[in-house]
């Protein structure tokens, strides 16, 4: 047995599934198609379409990552039947009242599950809390298939540490975790991502370990982040400036260079409420991981009410003036939307009634007014009381002040730079910072 399924896919007599093609799949089934045979499954027949044409849905790669790859793009569950090795990447978000919704994954354990067959492997990159995998998922493939877990079909758990926009950080430079149900399936599993992992991979104790693994990697930023969000938010009281502090700080060899800024993304702003959620199922309420996570979801609205401070501090009714934000995004220099914390500024000075106009270079304003029902502009249009720049895209960050000044209604404009680009840089302009 050892080995098998393996052996079977470098020599193509078997194929390989990703399931699920978003920013995470996507680049797996493609270097996964240098090597071996791929088909590539979404449920979403206008995303195949886009990548049988060598069009990423998710803006990230280059017609050119689809050259000389072996792979079919499909939403037909009949292209799965000859199928051995299957590696979900769906996503794994939160709903409105912050516990893990696992609709995508069940759903794509519904589908692996009509299509799998004796001796075949499943895989999951989606990030879940500790024991979902065997907890959640196993049931429903085994219901669907009507084959028993460990007996007829074989699990592993491998978490995905794709970092979007971010072209030095790829699959294949990046330690890859790998687990299994037992011996031979972590050792099948370990060496079908060796092909496409370079940098190699680390064989975790077992698919809890492994789940655990990655959950703390983003809960770890997201406590360090809210640290310094309240730090910021205690100078900012004592009229202190935090990247000042912060640049002070750093000159020590082992201080951790953290920044303040708005956390979002469907990456460290969702995967720390997977671990409270279970941690409290488990009879443990989470102290520390659960008050990071409050003082980083509140710092859009209280960037938008330092905002209107200033322009109050300025003489300006609040109801007359109009605040420009510049960045939609959840990062910069990506389009992806996804949980974007923009949107709590946004939402924040619209209740104080600002009219609020929202620029960004790389999102989609169909998506957004799907996703929030509020649109983007596709320039400033007039003058402003207030510029937030609220992510730093490339676009964004070395214009001159005088670019500023022009947007702005008089020189006691207000000009916010939520994560302190133009610090120094601003000298006649109303200027404050996170």
């Amino acid at each position: 047995m050892s080995n098998s399924i393996y052996q079977k896919l470098i020599k193509k007599e078997t194929k390989l599934a990703v399931i699920g093609l978003g920013y995470v799949g996507l680049p797996i089934a493609l270097e996964f198609a240098k090597k071996i045979q791929v088909v590539g499954f979404d449920i979403n027949q206008q995303r195949v379409d886009l990548m049988r044409n060598k069009i990423d849905p998710s803006k990230e790669l280059e017609s050119a990552a689809f050259e000389g790859c072996d792979i079919h793009f499909t939403a037909d569950l009949n292209d799965l039947k000859d199928v051995t090795f299957f590696i979900v990447a769906v996503p794994t978000p939160i709903d409105s009242a912050n516990v893990p919704d696992l609709k995508p994954l069940i759903g794509a354990s519904t589908t692996v599950g009509k299509v799998l067959k004796k001796g075949d492997y499943v895989v999951f990159e989606s990030t879940v809390y500790p024991g979902c995998t065997e907890e959640d998922c196993v049931p429903v493939l085994e219901r669907e298939s009507g084959l028993k877990f460990r007996e007829d079909f074989f699990l592993g758990y491998s978490p995905e540490r794709i970092n979007p926009g971010d072209k030095q950080h790829t699959l294949r430079n990046i330690m890859k975790v790998v687990s299994g149900c037992c011996d031979d399936s972590l050792d099948n599993i370990a060496k079908t991502y060796e092909l496409v992992v370079d940098a190699g991979v680390h064989r975790a104790a077992t698919i809890k370990v492994a789940e655990a693994a990655k959950i703390i990697e983003n809960t770890q930023r997201d406590v360090n982040i809210a640290l310094i969000n309240e730090l910021s938010i205690i100078f900012n009281k004592l009229g202190i400036n935090t990247f000042d502090v912060l640049e002070a700080a750093g000159t020590k060899w082992n201080f951790l260079k953290f920044q303040p800024g708005l956390v979002g993304g469907h990456c460290i702003g969702v995967d720390p409420y997977y671990l409270t959620h279970k941690a409290a199922k488990a009879g443990y309420n989470s102290k520390v991981i659960t008050s990071g996570r409050f003082v980083n979801d509140s710092m859009g609205g209280y960037v938008a009410k330092q905002t209107v401070k200033k322009m109050l501090a300025q003489g300006k009714h609040i109801q007359d003036t109009r605040v420009l934000v510049m960045g939609a995004t959840f990062k910069e220099d990506v389009a992806d939307i996804r949980n974007t914390k923009v949107v709590d500024v946004v939402k924040e000075l619209q209740s104080y009634q600002v009219k609020v106009d929202l620029v960004d270079p790389h999102a989609s304003s169909e998506e957004m007014l799907h996703e929030y029902n509020f649109g983007l502009h596709a320039q400033p249009e007039g003058k402003y009381d207030a510029v937030i720049v609220a992510v730093n895209h490339k676009e964004y960050v070395n214009l001159p002040e005088s670019y500023f000044k022009d947007l702005l209604v008089d020189e006691k404009g207000v000009f916010v730079d939520i994560k302190g680009i133009y610090r120094n840089k601003i000298n006649e302009l109303e200027y404050w910072s996170l």
